[in-house]
């Protein structure tokens, strides 16, 4: 297959329509909303990459500059996007060609330790390394079956309607506080609350314009936030068929948490609920009366590549101490390749080559998959992605590498 490195080169301000537009014919959309002329704030075109044939962009790709939570610390992470190939140029090695390049460039400007990306489908990305490391729930339910516990304390709080105005104000400083503590959640500056809040009628597929709502305390204090839509539907009957569509529940109480889906399951002539991205142990389970009442249909979320071995592990902390020699197998990027000595406890880690006998046999794509702790390392070994060889080091690590807050990452990109 031919190498297609030397096409590759970032899009410019002038070249920029031409490069989206090919995004969006490979992913099968029509071109609309205010970014098709201008980059929209967020976007880096430096970190872009197209392959140009002639005048025309055969294919795309781009990274955000991002700060992910990891495991009790936070770590730069390079967010991974507008991958596309042109079915003209496909299975010719373009996609190896831009994996490697943005890999590569990442290791030798040791720039983020981590990549991350959300897949458009699932067998592709772990050629490269990746692997799902945050699932979202996909949760679903009839309000007619929805209801609380009654021994629920919802406090002397309250839950009001707000403009996005109040919403914002309120939920950015709740919302770094809270993502603080979940590993996989992203950080946001003022351009990505314009990204996360921007509401294009086209973009609303019959659902109504987004809804805010605010949980205050007695004295004032906001301690939580929700975002929902309303798609109005009628039975044949002329029933009430309503759809609620959560968007976001965040809290940092349980009475201003449960207070919030109170409010959310009481809206008038809503039949039916979907919250899409929920993390897969949404709390909201623990809260009604009848857990089976709500059905979740999990899928993977946000994938993730180590970048580099040995920046990335010792960036996050280990709740329970570790001091295992991991030989791990890359593929796709040499230098991760081969035996690491990684010593971690709750205040830190330190990760250097060796030349110790390993412990464990690991995969790459099984450190990303537990890199967040939601992924069992016995799980993986189970699947043939983790080897042990010293006796009990599956345990240790598997433990070493868990967190008691489930990963989950609502941002995507």
């Amino acid at each position: 297959m031919p190498e297609y490195d030397s096409q590759l080169r970032p899009a410019t301000r002038e070249t920029y329509p031409a490069f989206i537009r090919a995004l969006y014919d490979v992913f099968g959309d029509d071109p609309s909303g205010p970014w098709l002329e201008e980059p929209a704030p967020t976007m880096e075109l430096d970190r872009s990459l197209g392959l140009w044939d002639g005048d025309r962009v055969a294919a795309t790709s781009g990274i955000y500059s991002l700060e992910m939570t990891v495991p009790g610390a936070t770590v730069p992470c390079a967010g991974v996007t507008w991958i596309t190939v042109s079915p003209t140029h496909r299975r010719q090695g373009v996609l190896t060609s831009i994996m490697r390049r943005q890999l590569t460039e990442l290791h030798e400007q040791q720039r983020e330790p981590v990549a991350g990306l959300w897949a458009a489908e699932y067998p592709i990305y772990g050629h490269f390394g990746y692997a799902p490391a945050t699932w979202r729930g996909g949760l679903t339910g009839l309000t007619e079956r929805l209801s609380l516990r009654r021994d629920l304390d919802l406090g002397k709080g309250r839950v009001t309607s707000v403009p996005e105005s109040d919403y914002r104000a309120a939920a950015v400083g709740l919302f770094d506080e809270i993502r603080r503590e979940v590993p996989g959640s992203m950080a946001r500056d003022e351009r990505w609350w314009d990204r996360a809040l921007r509401d294009e009628k086209d973009d609303r597929h019959g659902y109504t314009a987004r809804r805010y709502l605010l949980h205050t305390e007695p004295g004032g204090e906001v301690t939580g936030y929700a975002a929902y839509r309303v798609k109005a539907s009628w039975s044949d009957d002329s029933e009430p068929d309503s759809t609620l569509s959560i968007e976001d529940v965040r809290a940092v109480t349980t009475p201003a948490y449960a207070s919030l889906w109170q409010f959310l399951l009481s809206i008038d002539l809503v039949r039916h609920v979907r919250y899409p991205m929920a993390a897969d142990d949404d709390p909201i389970r623990h809260l009604l009366a009848n857990a089976r009442s709500l059905h979740s249909s999990p899928v993977d979320a946000l994938w993730l590549r180590l970048v580099d071995v040995d920046r990335a592990l010792e960036a996050r902390r280990y709740p329970a101490p570790i001091d295992l020699v991991l030989e791990v197998r890359d593929r796709f990027c040499p230098w991760n390749a081969g035996r690491w000595h990684l010593r971690g406890h709750p205040s830190g880690a330190r990760c250097v080559r060796t030349d110790r006998d390993a412990d464990l046999v690991v995969d790459v794509e099984a450190l990303a998959a537990a890199y967040l702790g939601g992924v069992s390392l016995a799980t993986l070994t189970a699947a043939g992605q983790v080897e042990e060889i010293s006796p009990g080091a599956v345990t240790l690590a598997a433990t070493a590498f868990g967190w008691p807050v489930s990963p989950w990452c609502a941002e995507e990109f």
